[in-house]
């Protein structure tokens, strides 16, 4: 069975020393968020995800969840937990103090979120959607609406969940059907189908509210005719505890290659009571703001995978006999050499490592930044924060899951046969990582998103805030002592994506498919020269600290993989620079019948 040890040494250093997390509490509203508030706060997560969710994660993924005429029931042992995570104040982390909420920067919620998805992604579902939805709520809601539902949903008495597929349309969200009529009371009657709606029904929480997307009678079509409805499974009483139940029923819960204990349900609206949310036909709006938040929580759900992934491959290369090593016995008195003497297996823990570092001081990035867009005292400074999760966000959510998708799988390759096996605990990490690339937006349209928006708006501005930091360090650090090959990779990967940028966008002001063809080759080019940024940081931080306070070898070994990261896997950037300035003729031009 698996074991996981979150790794809050590396997660201090991304948050104090890369990212200056100490600085949190110079923002507004959180002047007490020092590290001696948040350090405990971080251990007792740690106490949480490795002594109770992981434990649950294996058992849960063998049981799966009970779907038995509309009602759901989790695995064994959820039930408790859940009311262990409630309890302990865990569901408001990150929430709003005037609905009871701790009000801790998402620089610090991220950390926990990685804990939990290491631990048991499927048990994080359940909360993860429902902040999800109090965000949403929080930014679009009317005061009668937030008073009367965040401060259970802060609590985690009730659950939240986002209901957008249907059966016949996904990201085409201008094709969906739900209706939304109103009534004399202000109220609206839904009717729809949704499907695929995590945590659509369950026994872990009294109340569940959903947040759904549907049409008005006089909507104008497509994306622009959509609005955005609260409709709870049991109608609030006016003590706030749950009434009568709504006109929503769960149809069925889907079988799936992953995260079987996370309920993904079919929810059926029949004349259910739903109030708006924000203005009519302004619901997407509402809907990506809580997207957002969400795609860079699934870009950490690849992160938490991985890193759990990394430990046992570790563990295990470490203790597996499996021959000699190529230069001669190192375990003489054994009777054959561990695995990790190999260099292939060290091939493949080193790309493991690497990915996880960079990827986690990304997110880091990623977290800073929306902490600033919200809570920075300058305005221009949060405008500026703004831009860079606009760009960044597509880049962490696809990068990250297909980081974590190509790790875990990485982490069954080093178990070799033993990895394929079920109860070792290694292929069930690689099939909870699948879901993270398509949902919530496939990593394609993550792309296009990055290339069709982000890229051209206001005229560049978006892009200036991820380039100009760059380029302002490079420019610092390519003389700076002992930085050389690590500022060098960096600034040629850099050039690289300049060059990117000026193509896509030049070929794709008259030729939009010659942009989309380049995305996805674009985003990943991009995702390598932001790790890389990264690294350089990283490795320059190390430098001053190796030899002289370094007892644990803590940065010899940080320092070691961003050579590790720089040598072997930056060089991959240029396979996606040389994609996108080849264009997209050869695809498009195929005829469709020969496929």
């Amino acid at each position: 069975m698996p074991t996981y040890q979150a790794p809050l040494r590396d997660m201090r250093f991304v948050l104090y020393e890369l990212h200056n997390g100490g600085d949190l509490a110079k923002l507004n509203d959180f002047n007490d968020f020092t590290p001696d508030v948040i350090d405990p706060v971080l251990n007792e997560a740690a106490k949480l995800c490795q002594e109770v969710l992981h434990p649950l994660n294996l058992p849960a993924d063998d049981e799966g969840c009970h779907w038995d005429n509309g009602v759901v029931r989790t695995p064994k042992g959820f039930k408790e937990a859940y009311n262990l995570f409630r309890e302990g104040g865990w569901p408001s982390l990150a929430s709003d103090p005037a609905y009871g909420g701790q009000g801790m920067p998402k620089s610090v919620n991220l950390l926990m979120e990685e804990m939990i998805c290491s631990a048991n992604l499927s048990f994080g579902m359940y909360p993860g959607l429902t902040h999800g939805a109090y965000t949403a709520l929080h930014g679009y809601a009317s005061d009668e609406l937030k008073n009367a539902y965040l401060p259970k949903m802060v609590e985690g008495t009730w659950s939240g969940t986002m209901c957008l597929t249907e059966p016949h349309c996904g990201t085409d969200l201008g094709l969906l059907r739900t209706k939304a009529v109103p009534q004399d009371d202000g109220s609206y009657k839904i009717s729809g189908t949704k499907i695929f709606i995590t945590s659509g029904e369950h026994d872990l929480t009294e109340n569940i509210i959903h947040l759904v997307l549907a049409k008005l009678p006089d909507a104008p079509k497509g994306v622009k005719g959509i609005s955005l409805f609260l409709v709870p499974k049991f109608m609030p009483k006016a003590d706030g505890t749950p009434g009568m139940r709504n006109g929503v029923t769960c149809a069925s819960i889907e079988h799936k290659m992953g995260i079987k204990a996370s309920a993904s349900c079919m929810l059926v609206f029949e004349d259910a009571v739903g109030y708006l949310v924000g203005e009519p036909h302004k619901g997407m709006r509402a809907m990506f703001a809580m997207m957002n938040t969400e795609r860079v929580s699934v870009g950490v759900q690849g992160l938490g995978l991985a890193e759990v992934s990394y430990q046992n491959a570790v563990a295990y290369a470490k203790e597996r006999l499996q021959g000699r090593a190529l230069s001669g016995a190192k375990y003489p008195d054994k009777p054959a050499d561990p695995l990790i003497v190999h260099p292939d297996i060290r091939r493949m823990l080193l790309t493991q490592r690497a990915w996880i570092e960079g990827c986690r001081a990304l997110s880091g990035w990623a977290a800073k930044a929306l902490d600033e867009s919200k809570h920075h005292p300058d305005e221009v400074e949060r405008i500026k924060a703004e831009d860079r999760v606009a760009v960044i966000t597509p880049v962490v959510k696809a990068m990250m899951t297909d980081m974590g998708f190509e790790v875990t799988n990485l982490g069954v390759q080093v178990f070799g046969g033993h990895g394929y096996i079920h109860d070792n605990g290694m292929e069930q990490y690689v099939r909870d990582a699948r879901i993270t690339q398509i949902y919530e937006g496939t990593n394609g349209v993550q792309a296009l998103d990055l290339v069709g928006r982000k890229m051209p708006a206001h005229a560049g501005r978006y892009l200036r805030s991820v380039f100009h930091p760059i380029s302002n360090y490079i420019e610092a650090k390519i003389e700076k002592d002992g930085m050389t090959e690590f500022v060098e990779p960096l600034a040629k990967a850099f050039g690289r994506l300049q060059q990117a940028t000026a193509q896509v966008a030049t070929v794709g002001l008259s030729k939009p498919e010659e942009a989309g063809a380049a995305a996805t080759d674009y985003l990943r080019l991009m995702g390598y020269t932001v790790v890389a940024y990264m690294w350089t940081q990283m490795a320059e931080l190390s430098l001053a600290k190796v030899g002289t306070d370094d007892p644990e070898g803590f940065y010899k070994a940080k320092l070691s993989t961003a050579r590790f990261f720089m040598e072997r896997l930056l060089p991959q950037a240029t396979a996606h620079f040389q994609a996108v300035m080849a264009g997209g003729k050869t695809m498009m031009a195929f005829d469709d019948a020969h496929f």
